[in-house]
């Protein structure tokens, strides 16, 4: 098929019947980039720019600008409003025992509440606390507290030490009662962040759960005591018949 855009006179006969359409010009590099200069030029100054740095420039807008400024810097400072209330927390707070419905059950609306129940003479507790303080500080959307379990619940065992229970709108979402069910006593950080994360009271960006490699050791290693365990046992079989 002949190139509607090659420069021939039977082309330049169609075009001039309306056949064809007008010839393609070549496309000028410079002219389009002169073209998106300008286009970037005609973004007001403004919108590059913080609340601060808005406030000390104002001197340097005409009353059109100004306007558009303020609707601007009304829709950042809304913006930033979103962002702070959503970010509100961000670290491990101690509550006492009289604070736990107030902070805890009664906590606001749709925010998760993560609570540890410790006694600082556990060596896991104070583990737990040093990764909760860490992931505060990583999800401050979630509420993370601690309290001395004494100052909530008289006699408490123990061996129920750590616990972690989850919280939202008032209602338990979870929770994990002592050494085994947090974790063990060697519990990394990001270990506590996927449990979490499986209640669903934080959004974590780990892909898959940090123990896995471990748990397939061991069940690894299981199955094989298995086969060993059931060839040792068909073997005395046979030398019994014998």
């Amino acid at each position: 098929m002949q190139d509607p855009n090659e420069d021939t006179e039977w082309n330049e006969i169609l075009r001039d019947f309306g056949i064809l359409p007008p010839k393609e010009e070549p496309k000028d590099e410079i002219e389009e980039m002169v073209l998106r200069l300008q286009k970037e030029a005609m973004v007001k100054p403004y919108e590059k720019m913080t609340l601060a740095q808005l406030k000390e420039a104002e001197d340097e807008f005409d009353d059109e600008d100004m306007k558009a400024i303020e609707t601007y810097r009304e829709k950042r400072l809304q913006e930033w409003k979103a962002l702070k209330k959503k970010q509100k927390f961000g670290e491990l707070l101690e509550i006492s025992g009289n604070q736990y419905v107030n902070e805890v059950t009664n906590a606001d609306k749709d925010v998760w509440v993560i609570i540890h129940l410790y006694r600082s003479s556990i060596p896991m507790c104070l583990l737990v606390n040093q990764h909760l303080s860490l992931l505060a500080r990583k999800f401050p959307e979630t509420k993370f507290v601690k309290a001395i379990v004494n100052s909530c619940i008289q006699h408490y065992h123990d061996n129920c030490l750590p616990t972690i229970f989850v919280y939202k709108n008032g209602q338990i979402e979870g929770k994990f009662i002592g050494i085994i069910e947090c974790g063990g006593i060697n519990l990394k950080m990001e270990e506590l962040e996927w449990k979490l994360a499986e209640v669903g009271a934080i959004q974590t960006d780990l892909e898959e759960n940090p123990k896995k490699g471990i748990i397939d050791v061991m069940v690894s290693s299981i199955r094989n005591t298995s086969i060993y365990d059931d060839n040792d046992s068909s073997n005395s079989d046979d030398d019994n018949t014998k």
